[in-house]
C-alpha cells in the first residue's frame, strides 16, 4: 500500500538525519501467462521500498492520472519494482540528494510487456482522447507511433529503467487527482499545471512534447537547474538519460539488456527477500 504524505515525509527526513551523522536487436519478450496464472520475477528483481523506503513513489499507471486516463493492465499494486543493481544504484543517488535537501520520487519502474501492449491498443483507438488536453495537447494521437511516444517494446520491461523526478525537503503533501476536473497542459506554467509536490522541471511527467526533451534550450532558470541536478546525480550513479524525456533513466550496466519481462507489478511477483538500506 502507498504511504501517506506525512508518513513519506517522515521516512525521508529520518533517512536524511541518519546520513548527516554517518557515512536492442535480438531481444526476446517473455510470453504473457495464461489467464489467471501469476508469473514470477527472477530473483534479481526487488521492491525499491525494501532497498530504500525514503524514495517517494507515485505510480501513475496504477491510477487514473496518466495519458490513458485509467489503470493500465498489469499494475496490480502501486509499487516500484527494479533489478537489484538498479535499486541499489538509485539508493546511492538518493543519499547524495538527501544531503542537498532533495528526495527522489519515482513515477514508474518495471513495466510488464502486457502494459506496453495496453498502451499500443490505446494508441490505436483514435477516438479515446480524454487526456489529450494535459498530456499531448500539441500532438495528433495518430502520430504517437511515428513520433516515438508509443512503441511496441519499452526499456522499462527489462527492469532497470525508471521515470523519476525531484522533491524539495521537507516534503509537501501531494494533492489528489480528481478525474473529471478540467485538465491543464503539461507545459503550462508550473503554477497552472497539475499541482504535484515536485520541483519545476519545465513540463509535467509524461508530457508528449519537445519541451520535455532533456536539453531543450527553451527550458531555462530554475527548471533547467533542476533537470541538470537530476541528470548529473543519476549519471554519477551509473544511469543514462533518454534525451527525449527528462524523467527517463536506465542503468548503464543493466543485467537484462535483451530480455523483456511480463510479470505483474505486484509484491507476489517477487521471489527475493527484503533488503535493508
Amino acid at each position: 500500500m502507498p504511504m501517506s504524505p506525512s508518513r513519506a515525509a517522515a521516512v525521508v527526513m529520518a533517512c536524511f538525519a541518519a546520513l548527516l551523522v554517518g557515512p536492442a536487436p535480438g531481444a526476446r519478450a517473455h510470453p504473457a501467462p495464461a489467464h489467471g496464472q501469476l508469473s514470477k520475477a527472477p530473483r534479481e528483481f526487488v521492491a525499491l521500498r525494501d532497498v530504500d523506503p525514503s524514495i517517494l513513489q507515485d505510480i501513475r499507471y496504477r491510477g487514473r492520472h496518466n495519458f490513458v486516463g485509467r489503470r493500465v493492465v498489469g499494475y496490480r499494486q502501486p509499487m516500484c519494482i527494479l533489478t537489484r543493481p538498479a535499486a541499489e544504484a538509485l539508493r546511492g543517488a538518493q543519499r547524495v540528494l538527501l544531503r542537498k535537501g532533495y528526495t527522489l520520487k519515482v513515477y514508474d519502474c518495471f513495466r510488464p510487456q502486457r502494459a506496453v501492449n495496453d498502451f499500443v491498443r490505446w494508441a490505436e483507438d483514435l477516438g479515446d482522447e480524454r487526456m489529450k488536453a494535459e498530456f499531448y495537447p500539441r500532438v495528433d494521437k495518430s502520430a504517437l507511433f511515428r513520433d516515438g511516444y508509443i512503441a511496441e517494446k519499452s526499456g522499462h520491461s527489462r527492469g532497470s529503467t525508471f521515470d523519476i523526478t525531484l522533491v524539495r525537503l521537507p516534503v509537501r503533501p501531494q494533492p489528489p487527482y480528481h478525474p473529471g476536473k478540467p485538465l491543464k497542459s503539461c507545459f503550462a506554467p508550473v503554477d497552472e499545471r497539475f499541482p504535484d509536490n515536485t520541483v519545476d522541471m519545465g513540463t509535467g511527467f509524461d508530457c508528449f512534447d519537445t519541451l520535455a526533451h532533456t536539453a531543450d534550450p527553451r527550458i531555462t532558470g530554475a527548471a533547467r537547474a533542476n533537470r541538470d541536478l537530476l541528470k548529473d546525480t543519476l549519471d554519477a550513479a551509473g544511469f543514462t538519460n533518454y534525451p527525449n524525456e527528462w524523467w527517463h533513466y536506465t542503468l548503464r550496466n543493466e543485467p537484462f539488456p535483451d530480455t523483456y519481462f511480463d510479470f505483474p507489478v505486484s509484491r507476489r511477483s517477487l521471489l527475493s527477500p527484503a533488503v535493508g538500506p
